[in-house]
């Protein structure tokens, strides 16, 4: 009822007081009718805060089974310990035991969900990694740059579905593949005509009435995507400014009615200090020139890529309304509980918190020895019809991915922590067999992307060696290229991987070949020693030089690489591991250290 009208009623009771014309009876009526408002006149409750909870995690890469890779982390005593974490059956409890906290909640990757996977998935154009993604009820994916890598088509396939042959290998060896029941996300991925290659953002409605509030999800992949994928899985397509196209996308989201906003994008950042998980320290990295670029409006950032673990209020350009920033490291060894509480009155976010959940799992031996469960955390127990279903591609992947393929005397590692940009004892034997596969074609020099060289490979304790273990090394399957190089080249291209505009990334070089470099000096002048076999190499002397086709074509931001004389095709990457490792009883590992920082 208006105001008008109660003032109305007001005097109409006063009057016929006055006058006592009314009947009792109908005056009691009329004054209990004045002492009391209307139903529905009165002050209306206050709408109650509505909490959120959005289950984040990125770079699965189709590691279905355990990756056997731990998380470090304090252990409350000064120290770090190495947890075991992983594996499908095991997040999915670990999903599950977030999720009951909540009475409305999300899930989203951050991307990489495929491709670079073990051969359970891999084998099966990571069909059973879609299929496990959609029982565990994930909502939405960004796009990332390694979904790109068997093409567009096949990445349409794994949303829409079907068995179409679109790659060397064969779809739907064990099932009909129905694609995602998820919804992929990119922003900034861009067809010919302008449109997006999948939806820029979402909605998603929660709760009645006066308790009913809006997410909206932006979903992208960083702008660097190009660099990362071979061009001829990409073509036709462009990847857009990523900030530019997040600003634009905020407020449409808003119009259309969104409480807070999620930003889910496969970039990220890296700290510093000793491993932390829900830590922050000295973050630096691609996302934060995105994060500094954006206008007021995003609540939560959803990050990946760089394979790091963080949580970090981020200032923005409002520092009185920071950004949560989130990534959960990789291969699922990690799953980020996110907190939104949203006035659903004022259409704001007003309380925002987080933490990596490690999903514990099983003990295994590493690299560095034996990883033992700890009671520190939870140890989440591998939920039953997840397990079976993993179990089914698991079982028939089992005879590859068991077959000896040669022997090692011990672990070859990737680099790890302050050595995390380096190759490694993994990046030394790889570049090493890659020079050996070569030599017919006149290699004297060969040279590996730590990025590319995926997991460590542990020898059993007899020293044999899998092929399912060289390949999670080694999944990408590029060809060996042979190219002549001078060595003023060699120094060039190897100073793009210090040059400061992206990752660090020292690449691995074979035997004979050493490099020392300091960080303080200027980026194109940061090599400051370039030997091979002992001798100070000759800017003008010509050298024949071995990389990965991926490296060939400019990949990684390595375009000194490309469009050199004289290339020669040889093996695939994997082939000449395995031959490597075949071609001698027991192949020693190269512990020498062939690149040396001496300053910064």
């Amino acid at each position: 009822m208006q105001a008008t009208e109660i003032d109305k009623k007001y005097f109409f009771c006063k009057a016929h007081k006055r006058t006592a014309l009314l009947s009792a009876a109908l005056l009691a009526l009329l004054l209990s009718a004045c002492a009391a408002p209307m139903a529905g006149n009165g002050p209306r409750s206050a709408a109650q805060p509505v909490e959120i909870g959005i289950a984040a995690f990125n770079d699965f890469h189709g590691n279905l089974e355990p990756p056997r890779q731990p998380v470090a982390t304090p252990d409350g005593n000064g120290g770090t310990v190495l947890v075991p974490a992983g594996g499908a059956a095991w997040f999915a409890s670990a999903l599950d035991s977030i999720r009951a906290k909540y009475a409305h909640h999300l899930t989203v990757s951050a991307g990489d969900m495929i491709s670079a996977s073990p051969l359970a998935s891999s084998l099966y154009l990571d069909e059973p990694t879609i299929g496990v993604m959609n029982r565990l009820g994930l909502d939405f994916n960004a796009v990332g740059n390694h979904e790109f890598d068997r093409g567009r088509e096949e990445l349409q396939r794994m949303q829409n579905g079907g068995c179409a042959k679109l790659t060397s290998k064969q779809p739907c060896q064990i099932e009909q593949f129905k694609g995602a029941k998820f919804r992929y996300l990119a922003a900034t991925t861009r067809l010919p005509g302008g449109q997006t290659l999948f939806p820029a953002s979402a909605l998603r409605t929660f709760g009645k009435g006066t308790q009913k509030v809006t997410v909206g999800v932006i979903g992208l992949t960083l702008k660097g995507t190009a660099e990362l994928v071979d061009a001829v899985r990409i073509a036709g397509l462009t990847f857009a400014d990523e900030a530019t196209t997040i600003n634009a996308e905020v407020p449409r989201l808003k119009a259309a009615g969104a409480d807070a906003i999620v930003l889910v994008i496969h970039e990220g950042g890296k700290t510093t200090g000793a491993p932390d998980p829900q830590g922050c320290a000295g973050l630096a990295g691609g996302i934060r020139p995105i994060l500094d670029a954006l206008e007021p409006g995003v609540d939560v950032v959803v990050s990946g890529h760089t394979h790091w673990d963080y949580i970090c209020d981020y200032p923005g350009r409002d520092p009185a309304r920071p950004m949560l920033l989130t990534s959960a490291g990789f291969y699922g060894r990690e799953i980020t509980d996110i907190t939104l509480t949203i006035d659903p009155a004022a259409h704001r976010v007003v309380a925002r918190r987080a933490r990596n959940v490690i999903v514990q799992s099983e003990p295994f031996n590493s690299a560095r020895g034996s990883v033992a469960v700890t009671p520190l955390f939870p140890q989440f127990a591998p939920r039953a019809d997840i397990a079976a279903y993993v179990k089914t591609y698991a079982d028939a992947a089992k005879e590859l991915a068991t077959r000896p393929v040669g022997k090692l005397s011990g672990p070859a590692s990737r680099g790890e922590g302050a050595l995390a940009s380096t190759g490694g004892t993994l990046g030394n034997l790889i570049a090493d067999a890659q020079l050996a596969a070569t030599r017919r074609a006149g290699a004297q020099i060969a040279f590996t992307n730590p990025f590319g060289n995926r997991a460590a490979i542990v020898p059993a304790a007899d020293g044999s060696v899998s092929f399912g273990s060289i390949y999670l090394a080694q999944p990408f399957g590029n060809r060996l290229i042979t190219k002549t190089m001078t060595g003023a080249e060699i120094k060039a291209v190897l100073e793009q991987g210090l040059d400061g505009t992206r990752p660090e990334q020292v690449l691995a070089p074979s035997a004979g070949l050493v490099f020392r470099f300091d960080r303080t000096r200027a980026p194109g002048n940061r090599v400051v020693s370039l030997r091979l076999n002992g001798a100070q190499l000759d800017p003008a002397a010509r050298f024949r030089v071995t990389i990965n086709s991926f490296l060939a074509s400019g990949g990684d931001g390595f375009t000194g690489f490309a469009g050199k004389p004289e290339a020669i095709t040889g093996a695939v990457d994997l082939e000449a591991l395995e031959a490597y490792l075949r071609a001698a009883d027991a192949r020693e590992v190269p512990h020498e250290n062939r690149t040396e920082l001496v300053g910064g």
